[in-house]
């Protein structure tokens, strides 16, 4: 039987919490770790970060506001509120894109974050280290309208957009550094992608509970008309209550709509769920594959509702099936 434990108790917590990391300095990534092969650009240093905003032209301003326009016209009454909330503390709706100083001195007084310009995907162990530093690395860069429905690499607007607003609340910002805190360990373990898994249903594609209802906080949502629709009303993919141990043992889909979502009771219980559990014990037991795939359900779910998966049997993206 795998094992799905609960949290450790809270003197195993702060036992664990007590250990000696040095967050100030980027951690060692030794030979037999995994880490995506990232090619560094020539003009930045070991910490990535690019020497300034990229000065965007009237052009891409333009595609930010379009893109912050037809968001705004599905999130209200599917986004959760700490998102909408961040959304007006932080005026991203002023008008073009984001100023990453006034941000980062915006956020530096409510929660301690600021933003800061990478110019790609940077590897995970720099980015572990700028979040457990409270420093969230945001794209330099801003999709075209080529690609206006759909890019991979994260941009401007998915990072900005999508992620920031929820640094906004105290519980969700302590969660983020607490997450970058832990990659120093799953480095140790060689169980990035079990730590990435968890990242991805929550972080990017996670869902909660307001009101009783689902309502979204994961930014690949949050930044994308068609996923923000299709997470809470699709038929196709399962809502399943979030088990942190589950989640970690399963599989994802980079390049698709999810066919599974995963959902929190509040901040707090991600919080809970996460930081408080003994992670050591956890990497022991993980294989070096993932155990489930990204459309299973299993005897230990507490489920929200099963899928059909019929957007997913039917092909997805790639066969242009409709998002049902």
């Amino acid at each position: 039987m795998t094992d799905l434990a609960e949290p450790a108790p809270q003197a195993a917590v702060k036992q664990h919490a007590a250990q000696d990391e040095d967050f100030s300095t980027l951690p060692d990534v030794d030979a037999g770790v995994f880490t995506a092969p990232l090619k560094r650009p020539p003009h930045i240093g070991e910490d990535w970060l690019e020497p300034q905003q990229t000065q965007y032209t009237s052009e891409d301003d333009a595609i930010w506001d379009d893109l912050f326009a037809r968001q705004m016209g599905v999130l209200p009454g599917r986004a959760c509120s700490a998102m909408l909330a961040g959304l007006e503390k932080l005026d991203l709706g002023k008008g073009g894109v984001p100023d990453f100083g006034r941000l980062s001195e915006e956020l530096g007084g409510m929660t301690g974050w600021s933003v800061v310009p990478v110019p790609m995907l940077i590897p995970d162990h720099v980015f572990f280290w700028h979040l457990a530093n409270r420093r969230f690395p945001a794209g330099n860069f801003i999709r075209t309208r080529e690609t206006f429905d759909y890019i991979q690499e994260p941009d401007v607007f998915h990072d900005v957009f999508g992620h920031v607003p929820l640094l906004t609340d105290p519980t969700f910002a302590d969660y983020m550094q607490e997450y970058g805190r832990a990659g120093w360990k799953a480095m140790r373990y060689n169980r990035l992608k079990a730590l990435g898994s968890l990242y991805w249903y929550t972080v990017e594609f996670g869902l909660m509970l307001e009101a009783g209802e689902p309502r979204i906080y994961g930014a690949g949502i949050l930044s994308g008309p068609t996923e923000a629709i299709f997470a809470l009303e699709g038929e196709s993919p399962n809502r399943i209550m979030l088990n942190v141990d589950r989640v970690m043992r399963t599989d994802y889909v980079i390049d698709d709509l999810q066919p599974t979502y995963f959902v929190i009771e509040s901040f707090e219980d991600l919080y809970r769920q996460t930081v408080e559990r003994d992670f050591d014990r956890l990497y022991k037991n993980l294989g070096a594959s993932f155990t489930y795939a990204n459309s299973a359900v299993i005897d230990v779910d507490n489920v929200l509702h099963r899928g059909s998966q019929e957007y997913f049997l039917r092909g997805g993206r790639g066969s242009s099936a409709k998002p049902v």
